[in-house]
């Protein structure tokens, strides 16, 4: 392949800019910022399950209680009546009478029992109720947080995206001015070399691959004219040759 000796070496603008966009791509895929913000993310998932669950043991604590109030009420409502009876003489009848107090007496203790459950309820409510204002608390740190996290995030990917576009605005004419036979083998090569496809041959070494050419490659490459693209003997690359090479 013949390349006048001025567009092999834009060729290697062309790679520098290249192996520029790769890195740019690449820092875009792993900002550190971006990992912060899957895992804020996640911690605020997780926190909103607990906050849905508290809310819920609330709501059934809420339940619980009301009908633990009810229970002492409508005893304590029983044992108002009965004792109303009693005090206003309704009962002359002394082994009624008798039954009546021995009821009254086990409505009080049966009342003392629900008020024990309902203290507990209570108890346990209010726990649940300060808990849940904790993690609302948290949770609503934790959007704060993520939410700075992204904004954050945002500015640096914008950042990174326009010297990236730039990047490949800065490219596209000078890939435009060089051969299409020598671009495309470019090409081909970038794609199954990890993005090198043309090194410099500096001081007798390929940039691409960092090994010192032999002296029997060296004095073949020496005899070639400049105008033809010769390709590394290790790692198959173009080598472009400058006043740096060595030759």
């Amino acid at each position: 392949m013949q390349a006048d000796p001025s567009a092999q070496q834009r060729l290697l603008d062309v790679q520098a800019l290249d192996t520029r966009a790769d890195t740019l791509r690449h820092r875009l895929a792993t900002l550190p910022e971006a990992e912060k913000v899957r895992d804020i993310a996640q911690r605020r998932q997780q926190m909103e399950g607990t906050v849905r669950d508290l809310r819920i043991l609330v709501s059934d604590l809420t339940s619980e209680q009301r009908r633990a109030d009810a229970d002492v009420e409508q005893v304590r409502t029983r044992q108002q009546r009965d004792q109303g009876m009693v005090d206003s003489g309704q009962i002359s009848d002394p082994k009624a009478l008798e039954r009546m107090l021995g009821e009254l007496q086990s409505l009080r203790r049966r009342i003392g029992d629900l008020e024990d459950v309902e203290l507990e309820v209570m108890e346990r409510l209010e726990s649940a109720e300060t808990d849940l204002a904790a993690r609302q608390a948290d949770l609503d740190a934790l959007a704060d947080d993520e939410q700075q996290l992204r904004s954050e995030l945002a500015q640096v990917q914008e950042a990174v995206s326009a010297e990236l576009a730039e990047t490949e605005r800065a490219r596209a004419p000078l890939a435009a001015e060089l051969p299409a036979d020598l671009l495309a083998l470019y090409e081909r090569l970038r794609t199954s070399k990890g993005g090198t496809g043309a090194a410099l041959l500096r001081r007798r070494e390929c940039e691409g691959c960092r090994l010192t050419l032999n002296a029997a490659d060296l004095a073949v490459i020496a005899a070639t004219p400049p105008e033809t693209v010769v390709r590394c003997e290790e790692c198959d690359r173009i080598l472009v040759r400058t006043e740096e090479s060595g030759l």
